[in-house]
């Protein structure tokens, strides 16, 4: 196959120039050639842990040349880098250069901040090219070392871990005080768990997978106000704001946007960030169950401030209240995870297969002949999916297999909400 590669595929120099944008105006398109001759620009694409290296970024060098010890530009998050040393890999094995050239990937060794998918360029010749974009984690658990000892080195290799792996989510529970884990499946968070161990030798408490539901909103509330205003003696808190809520509808995906349509300055102009600060703050925690708000356009409309009462902090008070009494008022839903499952099994197992996805709240889409086997295609919620493997093991006699992947998210049946908010709250 690798041959045909050669034989057949153009070289990266054949390709037409790669695109991106300036600096801070993503309006303006910059090309860069397939060239060394080209000004440099790269894009870093994995992040891996080497035991001797350190940090090894892997880099696709899209246009120029730049030697080991050099300085770049990381454009994405507008820091200056420098290289270390070079590599060029060979499975295992690094094979040391003394410059990195278009057309090639390479491993960079000594930069500090990169992540995958930021830009690397020439400091006098900026651009951003485009980025990788990641799914949110749909599942947690929770996660703590075996011994005490032991909590250091958890520590350490789950922020390694985190940097290699961008689908993968570290966060602490304020009420119980755990280190939460999130990825993409059960398998998925199975093989982190397990390279802790094996990589970074420690032993770790792992709790029961947890579903990451999400809430939202369905209907628009309009020109909404409240007012904080507190006084204790001397100056005080005030912040007046009117807003109005609605769902966001948008095609690239986005969960949250923040429009300032305020006029006449009512609301000082250092204060608007402060607004949307609260606001967003707020939305980490719903009304319904405490699950994460998405899918929200918030619309600063009007307010009003007080010369000496007035700050940033009553201003983020005001936008965080806001929200919560706005979507209490806009119809708020559950959201669940749903995933993209294909089954592939005996033609004998088809109607077991079936009826037991149509039991986890499965819809088929579609269902389709391969070698030897049936293939079935569904999207099933991933709440019904743990403990599939051994169900569907037992009922094809272990005959079948399955894969699953993210597909999107979707709003819960309100029977099957009631019993999440129910069990979240503790009733």
């Amino acid at each position: 196959m690798l041959d045909a590669v050669i034989d057949y595929l153009p070289t990266p120099l054949d390709v037409p120039a790669v695109e991106g944008h300036a600096v801070g105006d993503p309006d303006v398109i910059v090309k860069r050639l397939p060239s060394s001759t080209e000004p440099f620009a790269a894009l870093a694409f994995k992040v891996a842990t080497h035991p001797f290296f350190g940090k090894l970024t892997y880099v696709r060098v899209y246009s120029g040349k730049v030697p080991s010890g050099a300085q770049v530009y990381n454009s994405t998050k507008g820091k200056k880098e420098r290289i270390g040393k070079l590599f060029q890999m060979h499975s295992n094995k690094e094979n040391p250069v003394e410059e990195a050239t278009a057309g090639h990937i390479y491993a960079f060794i000594g930069l500090k901040d990169v992540t995958t998918g930021d830009t690397l360029c020439d400091p006098q010749h900026q651009v951003v090219l485009e980025s990788m974009t990641f799914p949110e984690p749909v599942i947690d658990v929770a996660i703590e070392p075996k011994t005490k000892g032991d909590q250091e080195k958890l520590s350490i290799a789950i922020q390694k871990l985190a940097e290699e792996d961008p689908t993968f989510r570290v966060k602490l529970d304020v009420e119980t005080g755990q280190t939460v884990i999130g990825g993409m499946g059960e398998l998925h968070l199975d093989i982190l768990v397990e390279r802790m161990r094996r990589e970074f030798k420690v032993e770790a408490n792992v709790g029961k997978p947890q579903v990451a539901y999400r809430e939202t909103i369905r209907r628009k509330v309009d020109k909404i106000d409240y007012v904080h205003k507190k006084q204790t003696g001397g100056s005080g808190q005030y912040a007046k704001v009117q807003m109005s809520f609605e769902p966001l509808e948008s095609e690239e995906g986005e969960l949250y946007q923040f429009v300032n349509a305020v006029s006449g300055g009512r609301v000082p102009r250092e204060y608007i960030p402060s607004v949307d600060a609260g606001v967003q703050s707020a939305m980490e925690n719903g009304v319904l169950a405490g699950f994460p708000l998405v899918g929200i356009k918030a619309t600063l409309l009007d307010g009003a401030a007080h010369d000496v009462d007035s700050s940033e902090m009553a201003f983020k008070i005001a936008g965080s209240m806001i929200l919560k009494e706005a979507v209490r008022k806009a119809d708020p839903v559950l959201l669940e995870p749903i995933m993209a499952v294909e089954v592939r099994t005996p033609e004998d197992y088809m109607g077991d297969v079936i009826g037991d996805i149509n039991s986890r709240r499965g819809m088929i889409h579609s269902m389709e002949d391969a070698t030897g086997v049936k293939v079935i295609r569904a999207q099933v919620p991933l709440s019904e999916m743990f403990g599939y493997v051994g169900d569907l093991r037992s009922k094809t006699q272990g005959r079948a297999v399955y894969s699953m992947q993210f597909d999107s998210y979707a709003e819960v049946p309100r029977n099957v909400a009631e019993e999440i908010i129910k069990k979240t709250r503790g009733e």
